[in-house]
């Protein structure tokens, strides 16, 4: 361990002391490190007099970044301490091994002015997508770069550092690290197979709602009442006895006399709805009786569809509003992703991940991600549906989403503790081999299960289950089948070739991993999609009073969307039913006889992603708002989350309350330290130091880079844009007014240095801001600013309905 006293002598014979400047916080700096949203005031019916002013607008808070910000202060025992500037990216291997570079501020004692440097670390890596956060716990600090100081020094140094930084601080914000990632070296892993056949996709100017049944309707009885409802729909359909049918649409019931219309007001219902059952299942049902009265001239437009659909709903007739750097128009009145090529080229609507094309909002409509116009490539990412940018091959955000979507979620599981779910067939277990594959599916169970080599083998919630009977008993599974990960994506099964087993060398735990396949995203054409494109028809089987239908997750139906403030895909869900979209409706439970409907399964408007309800015969898992996690359905200490460390050991947990140090924003001013001595300012530049890959420290200053020489600052030989400038140009000064120490000659510093400086700042400043964002949108509803890359890209709730059409 560092001892300060041996520190301390050394350092009192480096000739030339070392000083930082310390800026003075500008006004417009504090105003980020103290960033707060506003919101207009409220609009009344009230005309105020022309003399009035508006209302103070409401102030909130901004919320913390999740990684507590940069730069940080780490103390000493001896009351020296470390300034650590952000670390800057240089490589990331698959996600797991991390190369960066840092600037840091010493002092070996309070006294003693700071010394600056720059480290090199390599760490392995954990990532929390839920939590956006990076943990580099598992670090190293590689190389030291200290001016005037000896390497036994500078290697104390590193002890030191390695001493002060706790492990519970080494985390990063994960949307600083995908700003500095060189997207080049990302390669997609590409599923074959995927589809992207058109789905039926209807079109309306005035309000209109989009029934999807998942096949022909299948009708269920409901006991003492002579009204049947259709289960594989998330809609609540009703077949009554002689009266026809009865479709609700919140409070406004339709009817119509065969189920894919023409549909009409319902005027009174039959009296067999008000002996509903008095349960959960008919609970919203039964809260719109009797049913609100409309005309004719007030009912929306009713789509059905035997295959799962989209539907495009526009609010009036088209209104275009030009996208900055392009000749495309966006299609502003719609919360579908819609554009076009002008105001009469061809219409590009995004669903699901993948582009289609027409002529004409009414279809035909043709695959289109592949010939895409470069166009969408430029849609600036302050645009209100920069969140399309996901889906444009060839795009950074697109390589983002799909490096997302390829990190896997892990967990250790307590091979003698966790406990397989219950498993029940529908008579006789019924298998089906999965061609090219020896694997058979059962077909009559809400469960994967597989047989193969005479086992079978359970799949659920992320965890492999493997028992010598159909129904048990089963035990966590050490070994999978290889056979099993060659299910093709043809099939309803192939989502469980996401989930492995990571590591096995303990006696009681097993490490599991799911990547984001196990959820129902794949990756296709360079960018990460929702669904695989097939549709996979439900098992439908009868044999007592209700019918049994099994249904697959679908990969149309939903109007799903990208949310780059997650890396999971969104849903719409009111002008797509009040159950959150096609094929989750009802679930039948095998072992009870009984359906689970709609809100009683799924809560209200389902889960609020897809990713997050993502397989309706395994039901929901526990989730955040901010996205899911498929191993904490479990709740179980026997369970052990590969990400708790984010929610535990996260810095800001660790910053709040008592803290005696305030650590700022990136560019939010030095850092302040509470103490005896009445706080002082420990380094500063306001946080706008980086380590240059030679080793050297720099900061830009009124444009231009300067490097750390000698105790003060001094321009570099270079123009910002790495060039050496003509021996008549007269822009970079010799020696800068109020710079401590300026050396009386530019400094000598190779271009490969100022470009990568000129990278690490741009990478900095979007990192930042995208950080900030992602605070915002965490301390929001959830249902704001999903639509642009930006914060305040807001887009009327960014693909939320707005009143089921109306």
């Amino acid at each position: 361990m560092l001892k300060p006293s041996i520190l301390a002598s050394r350092v009192a014979t480096v000739a030339a002391a070392l000083a930082l400047v310390a800026q003075p916080m500008a006004p417009a700096v504090a105003a980020l490190a103290g960033q707060t949203q506003t919101k207009p005031p409220a609009q009344t019916t009230t005309k105020a007099p022309a003399t009035a002013k508006p209302a103070a607008a409401a102030a909130t808070p901004a919320q913390p970044p999740p990684d507590g910000g940069w730069p940080r202060l780490h103390e000493m025992g001896s009351g020296g301490d470390f300034l650590v500037y952000q670390p800057q990216i240089a490589s990331w291997d698959n996600q797991k091994t991390m190369v960066a570079y840092s600037a840091v501020s010493f002092r070996a004692k309070p006294s003693d002015p700071p010394k600056l440097g720059t480290v090199k670390l390599e760490a392995n890596t954990k990532v929390s997508v839920t939590e956006r956060l990076v943990s580099f716990a598992d670090m190293k600090i590689t190389e030291v770069n200290f001016q005037n100081l000896d390497k036994n020094l500078m290697r104390e140094i590193a002890t030191g550092l390695d001493t002060a930084i706790g492990p519970d601080e080494r985390v990063i914000a994960l949307d600083r690290v995908l700003a500095a990632l060189d997207k080049s070296t990302i390669t997609p892993k590409e599923v074959e197979g995927v589809r992207a056949i058109p789905p039926p996709i209807f079109f309306s100017q005035t309000p209109a709602i989009m029934v999807n049944l998942d096949g022909e309707p299948i009708w269920s009885p409901i006991k003492e009442v002579d009204v049947k409802f259709a289960v594989n729909t998330n809609w609540d359909l009703f077949q009554h006895t002689t009266a026809g049918y009865f479709l609700r649409n919140e409070k406004v019931w339709l009817k119509a006399a065969d189920v894919k219309g023409p549909w009409t007001p319902a005027g009174d219902l039959p009296d067999s709805f008000k002996k509903l059952p008095d349960d959960d299942n008919w609970k919203d049902v039964k809260e719109s009786l009797p049913g609100k009265k409309i005309k004719a001239s007030e009912m929306p437009t009713v789509f059905v569809s035997q295959t799962p659909g989209e539907l495009i709903l526009l609010t009036g007739a088209p209104a275009y509003k030009a996208v900055t750097g392009t000749k495309l128009m966006w299609v502003s009145n719609t919360e579908s992703d819609v554009f076009r090529m002008g105001t009469t080229g061809l219409v590009y609507y995004l669903v699901a991940g993948r582009w289609f094309s027409a002529s004409d909002f009414k279809g035909p409509w043709t695959f289109a991600t592949p010939s895409l116009p470069d166009d969408f490539k430029r849609i600036p990412v302050e645009h209100d549906r920069s969140r399309v940018l996901a889906s444009v091959p060839g795009t950074d955000q697109a390589i983002e989403a799909v490096m997302l979507a390829q990190i896997p979620q892990t967990a250790r599981v307590n091979k003698k503790e966790v406990k397989a779910p219950d498993t029940a067939f529908e008579g006789e277990p019924q298998f089906q081999k999965i061609d090219p594959t020896t694997v058979e599916r059962a077909v009559n169970t809400d469960k994967d299960i597989f047989k193969v080599n005479g086992l079978y083998y359970l799949c659920y919630n992320g965890v492999w289950f493997v028992g010598k009977a159909v129904n048990g008993p089963w035990e966590v599974a050490e070994t999978v089948p290889q056979e099993i990960y060659k299910i093709p994506v043809s099939s309803p099964s192939h989502h469980v070739t996401y989930v492995t087993i990571e590591e096995d060398d303990d006696d009681d735990w097993v490490v599991f991993a799911a990547a984001a396949g196990y959820t129902g995203m794949m990756i296709a054409w360079g960018c990460t999609v929702w669904g695989s494109g097939w549709y996979y028809p439900p098992y439908i089987g009868y044999g007592g009073y209700y019918p049994h239908y099994y249904p697959h997750f679908p990969t149309y139906g939903y109007s799903a969307w990208y949310n780059p403030w997650t890396g999971a895909y969104g849903r719409s869900a009111g002008i797509y039913g009040p159950y959150g979209g096609a094929g989750v409706g009802a679930r039948y439970n095998p072992r009870t006889g009984t359906y689970a409907r709609g809100a009683a399964a799924y809560g209200p408007y389902g889960a609020r992603g897809v990713a997050q309800a993502y397989n309706p015969r395994t039901g929901t898992y526990a989730q955040t708002r901010q996205g899911s996690n498929v191993y904490g359905s479990w709740g179980s200490t026997s369970v052990q989350r590969g990400d708790d460390w984010a929610k535990t050991n996260r810095y800001t947990n660790n910053r709040t309350g008592t803290t005696t140090r305030t650590v700022r924003t990136d560019e939010g001013a030095a850092i302040s330290k509470k103490g005896a001595d009445g706080g002082r300012v420990a380094a500063g530049s306001d946080g706008n130091i980086y380590a240059g890959k030679d080793g050297n420290a720099y900061r830009k200053q009124d444009g231009t880079w300067q490097k750390y020489d000698n105790g003060g600052w001094s321009d570099t030989d270079r123009q910002p844009d790495g060039t050496r400038p003509t021996p008549n140009d007269k822009s970079t000064a010799a020696t800068r007014p109020g710079t401590t120490g300026a050396t009386t000659r530019p400094s000598t510093t190779d271009r490969g240095t100022i470009d990568q400086l000129n990278r690490d700042s741009n990478a900095r400043t979007t990192g930042s801001s995208r950080t900030q964002g992602q605070s915002t949108y965490r301390g929001g509803t959830g249902t704001s600013q999903t639509g642009s890359y930006r914060g305040g890209g807001a887009s009327r709730g960014g693909g939320a309905s707005r009143g089921r059409g109306r």
